[in-house]
């Protein structure tokens, strides 16, 4: 997935037509570039999934900014945000709050937990157990939690970057097909070219620190209203009978490829759908076309098939086959 046209920055005011709050969402990668070097797809990634109200999985080898990249993300957006370090005795109440017994009043009160923010940093998912990775699960499909028996609302906007080492085994708990289909997209974060890990280094040498963000001059560019404003715009976006049928072409097509045991539901379907369309407009355009389709399919299938035992020791990969499928489905004129 390549990077959208760079724009000029954007400012934090509230704004009142899409292409200024297209600009400004825009300028949400040139904020990030100020701390995380390259990785504009996974940037672009991030601000497809805030359009589409989705959540993002971010899969790298350690020391490749994963983190960096959504703290970044956070401190270029004037959200509240969290972070929370999943580890193997992370308990569901450290995630979603619990009730809390108060001496003075005898009764029992809520205390909220990191869910309960705009962005969440869902630090190494996979490193806790089953039992803590459920306590996400309501929070990501509904916007909610449910603490003995009374659902309370999460804010809006509410986006999980989850982020997992694709490497390292060892005390680790996969994700589960059913929390894996939560996510909007899994974003891969490669390691730096020559050139741009020579950059990493510069900056580094001339004094940068990571966990000091407002020393490196970052600043929030978009704030919730922006946000607002551009999800209405993209909700305008057209979509035509043979987009859709494109769309759904596709995903049939992973269905019945001889390297799958489980191809992409018809939710997947939707989410490609919804995907395609944040990237048209933040292409500038108000209509879908197949390139469009094309360019979000891997991030937003990837995680959502499922390879038989027997192609993954041939070597076949989930980004082989969809861009085998993608090859071969008929795009439409």
């Amino acid at each position: 997935m390549s990077a959208p046209p760079s724009v000029p920055v954007g400012t934090t005011e509230t704004f009142g037509n899409g292409d200024t709050a297209r600009a400004s969402l825009e300028a949400l990668r040139s904020e990030i570039a100020k701390a995380v070097v390259g990785q504009d797809p996974a940037v672009t990634g991030l601000v497809v999934a805030l359009l589409c109200r989705g959540h993002v999985l971010l899969e790298g080898v350690p020391g490749v900014a994963k983190t960096l990249l959504v703290r970044a993300l956070a401190a270029s957006l004037a959200l509240d945000t969290k972070r929370v370090q999943f580890t193997p005795d992370l308990m569901p109440s450290d995630v979603t709050g619990s009730l809390v017994y108060d001496a003075r009043t005898a009764e029992f009160s809520f205390q909220p937990g990191p869910v309960f923010t705009n962005l969440l940093l869902a630090d190494e998912i996979n490193r806790t157990p089953p039992k803590t990775q459920s306590s996400l699960l309501e929070a990501m499909e509904e916007r909610q939690v449910t603490v003995d028996g009374t659902p309370r609302a999460l804010p809006d906007p509410f986006l999980v970057a989850a982020t997992q080492n694709p490497v390292e085994f060892e005390g680790t708990y996969p994700l589960p097909e059913a929390q894996l289909d939560r996510f909007l997209l899994k974003l891969t974060v490669p390691l730096p070219s020559r050139d741009e890990e020579i950059s990493v280094l510069a900056r580094h040498s001339t004094g940068f620190n990571p966990l000091d963000l407002e020393s490196a001059g970052i600043r929030p560019v978009a704030g919730a209203a922006d946000l607002e404003t551009a999800r209405d715009a993209v909700a305008r976006t057209k979509v035509s009978p043979e987009i859709a049928g494109y769309v759904v072409d596709i995903c049939r097509a992973t269905r019945e490829s001889p390297s799958l045991s489980l191809g992409v539901s018809p939710r997947g379907a939707t989410a490609l759908l919804s995907t395609a369309r944040a990237w048209a407009w933040l292409t500038g355009r108000d209509y879908v076309i197949p390139d469009d389709v094309k360019a979000l399919a891997l991030p937003t299938l990837r995680h959502r098939i499922q390879l038989r035992p027997e192609a993954e020791m041939e070597g076949v990969t989930p980004d082989s086959v969809i861009t085998a499928v993608l090859a071969h489905v008929p795009v439409p004129r």
